[in-house]
């Protein structure tokens, strides 16, 4: 996946909101809470994402793939894809519809619903046409 492939399939997912900040990063929030962000590693686009508990125990040591610098250091689960082979694109578009929903589940209810949040994969599948 490119940088501008990355911001294309980011743009499609409902509510989100692009800022380019921390050194030219593009950094991909719900409200104010970040779900995705692309920046360099080592000259390379490098794709930061949330992961559930599981995800991170069979990823983060996968070739290519590698604790999310800063947030991981935190005690946060959330891991970058930062150089070949990582993911297949189809499991890394994947991983960025799970970190959307995975945040999305930080906005209280309420707020939610008046976004009209999807709920689950298949809601969000079928907003960005995957």
């Amino acid at each position: 996946m490119t940088r501008d492939e990355f911001n294309i399939f980011c743009a499609r997912m409902p509510q989100t909101s692009h800022v380019v900040q921390w050194g030219n990063a593009d950094v991909w929030k719900i409200e104010t809470k970040v779900f995705a962000i692309c920046g360099w590693a080592d000259g390379n686009d490098a794709f930061t994402f949330k992961v559930s508990d599981i995800a991170w125990e069979v990823l983060r040591d996968q070739p290519g793939i590698r604790p999310a610098p800063y947030l991981a250091s935190r005690g946060m689960k959330w891991l970058q894809h930062f150089a070949h082979p990582g993911l297949p694109d189809a499991d890394l578009r994947d991983h960025l519809m799970l970190s959307y929903l995975l945040v999305s589940d930080n906005i209280s209810l309420k707020k939610r619903r008046a976004l009209s949040l999807p709920t689950s994969l298949d809601a969000l599948k079928e907003a960005v046409g995957a």
